[in-house]
């Protein structure tokens, strides 16, 4: 195998740098600002989606699909999406991502048997996001650090390079970059426990040699962000990861200050709350397990679980702006799914404290799906209208828990968990005397607080999950916007990567981006001029989408980098960067460049 080290070597922080980064850790764990999110996050994915790269040739390209639902996921009160793994996996078409194999290659290079990886290609990803962000929707993007996969059997990884160069692609990887071929990096949370082989070749940046995997990490991470204007992580596995390299991942170039939530897949909260507070220091949020097994147990075992459990249940009861709320996800849906009820546990923690986190696969109608959308639309309404503040808990025993939020003008919610009768109680509220309170469910009729601003409560039977109630002063409306705003993508052109650098012979495509109509259009180019002599120069082009040349504008030496190219779209569509070089020396013939493009996509 090539050295890919011999390839490429961007600024080693060796010597006193990372002398520095081990003395300071410390004071990065202690000094790291938690960084939470409100709002509702879609898990815009579920196991196997179908896709025509994995044999089912009638499906949409989930880009395509999840894209076009942008609008009505933005008018429906989502906030964010997080968004599957996209580096291409070791099965090719048929991988769902958790078996990364290259980190820079994004449904963009012809590697494992394929060019798109399940979901699509890089300018269907691209596209995707674009329209997402329109839709001013944030994107996390599902982040696999733990391993790699794909090797021929020998813990040597090597990737094609943007000509489909055998072993020319950046970041390769060798024996000595994966445990347990080195020792186990310190404070990865399994320790010793770890399995190095459960998910693929265990990734080593802490004791891999030269911090070669440390580094490059933290590279394909700022890379990623910056490709796909990402706004935040689902970071998998953190188990299997140090802390020590972890943290300050998340603080190297665009990945500093964005949103972060890890699966830290255990149900023992306090080793939940260890990893985020004291090894992570505040820096990411975590899924709240120890609560979905509790949600698991209730609507699984109606009648027989003991409700009073769910006062400030799990992270969100002890910690709820690190938690990371839900009732399914693709792993839970495969291996332990919760069978009946499931309503009743969206109505939780669509009312709780925490940010919660909506399985695709329980909302969307698509075939194959759990059509969940009405009960859960009606449910991210109340989150977001009503639910706010802390919680105190108003009534609870084995069968029923009511609990009140006390922000804005106050949330009452009752939990039934009786799917054989219904429940009447009468309990204590803060809305005051002879308030007009309205379910906003539709499951109750309306009630007055008497004169001590006690509630009297008539809990539907919980069949179907349906056994809840969400009592607020009556009169309060609102609905969803979707205010459109742009996107910024940018694209890396050279050798070792996806994307073609500029070409003395003929005109390279650097990308199509799907504009909206009548929006602004802006390319900024920056480019290697070593060795350009005063008649060397590139030339930028933009096309519209019927393939007319819109504007061209030419770089010099003395040209400022960063100077763009920019234009008004005349139509919805696809535009199209393409850039050549001229009278490049022969030292530099094929100069590299980056192009960040900033637009606007169609919302719908």
């Amino acid at each position: 195998m090539i050295d890919q080290r011999r390839l490429y070597s961007p600024a080693k922080r060796g010597g006193f740098a990372s002398a520095f980064r081990a003395l300071t850790l410390g004071a990065v764990l202690l000094a790291a600002a938690p960084i939470s999110q409100a709002g509702v996050l879609l898990q815009g994915f579920y196991w196997d989606v179908p896709s025509p790269a994995a044999g089912t040739s009638s499906a949409p390209w989930w880009w395509d699909h999840l894209g076009a639902q942008a609008n009505a996921l933005k008018l429906s009160g989502f906030s964010a999406v997080w968004i599957p793994p996209v580096l291409k996996g070791a099965a090719g078409g048929y991988s769902d991502g958790y078996d990364p194999f290259d980190d820079y290659d994004i449904g963009s290079k012809s590697q494992m048997g394929t060019i798109p990886t399940r979901y699509g290609t890089r300018e269907q990803l691209e596209k995707c996001c674009a329209m997402l962000r329109a839709n001013s929707l944030s994107i996390y993007c599902d982040i696999v650090d733990n391993h790699r996969d794909g090797d021929p059997g020998n813990y040597q990884f090597s990737y094609v390079d943007a000509y489909g160069n055998s072993g020319l692609g950046r970041f390769g990887k060798s024996f000595y970059d994966f445990h347990p071929n080195v020792g186990q990096d310190p404070d990865v949370p399994a320790g010793s426990a770890e399995d190095f082989n459960a998910f693929g070749r265990d990734l080593a940046p802490i004791n891999g040699p030269s911090h070669w995997i440390y580094n490059n990490l933290e590279y394909a991470g700022d890379w990623l962000t910056k490709a796909l204007d990402l706004q935040g992580y689902r970071l998998d596995d953190v188990k299997g990861i140090s802390t020590d390299w972890l943290n300050p991942f998340l603080s190297y170039g665009t990945l500093s200050g964005k949103f972060a939530v890890g699966e830290y897949y255990d149900s023992n909260l306090s080793s939940v709350e260890y990893w985020i507070q004291t090894m992570m220091g505040g820096r990411s949020s975590a899924f709240d397990f120890p609560l979905r097994q509790d949600l698991y147990n209730m609507c699984n075992n109606p009648g027989s679980f003991n409700m009073a459990v769910l006062d400030h249940d799990g992270v969100q009861g002890t910690d709820p702006y690190h938690a990371v709320t839900f009732v399914e996800n693709h792993d839970t849906d495969r291996s332990s799914p919760i069978v009946q009820n499931k309503a009743l546990a969206y109505a939780y923690i669509l009312t709780s404290e925490g940010y919660p986190s909506v399985f695709y696969k329980d909302y969307s109608t698509d075939s194959g799906c759990y059509g969940m959308k009405p009960t859960i639309d009606n449910l991210i309404w109340i989150h977001e209208n009503l639910a706010s503040g802390s919680t105190v808990q108003r009534w609870k025993n084995n069968l029923v828990f009511v609990y009140e939020r006390q922000g804005g003008q106050h949330l009452l919610v009752g939990l039934n968990n009786n799917i054989g009768y219904g429940y009447n109680l009468t309990c204590a509220t803060g809305f005051g005397a002879y308030v007009h309170l309205h379910d906003y469910t539709g499951h109750a009729a309306d009630i007055w607080t008497d004169g001590s601003g006690n509630a009297s409560l008539s809990l539907p039977t919980a069949t179907g999950g349906m056994g809840y109630v969400c009592y607020a002063p009556i009169g309060i409306s609102g609905s969803f916007t979707a205010p459109q705003i742009s996107t910024t993508q940018e694209y890396d052109g050279t050798s070792d990567l996806d994307l073609k650098p500029a070409d003395n012979t003929a005109q390279v495509q650097v990308c199509r981006v799907y504009s909206a109509a009548s929006k602004s259009i802006s390319g900024a180019l920056t480019f290697d001029t070593t060795s350009w002599t005063s008649s060397t120069y590139i030339t930028l082009e933009i096309d519209n989408p019927s393939g007319g040349v819109v504007s061209t504008k030419n770089y010099y030496s003395t040209t400022a980098q960063g100077s763009t190219l920019a234009i008004t779209s005349s139509a919805a569509g696809y535009y199209t960067y393409k850039i050549r070089s001229y009278n490049t020396p022969s030292g530099n013939a094929k100069p590299s460049y980056g192009l960040k493009v900033t637009y606007t996509a169609p919302q719908s």
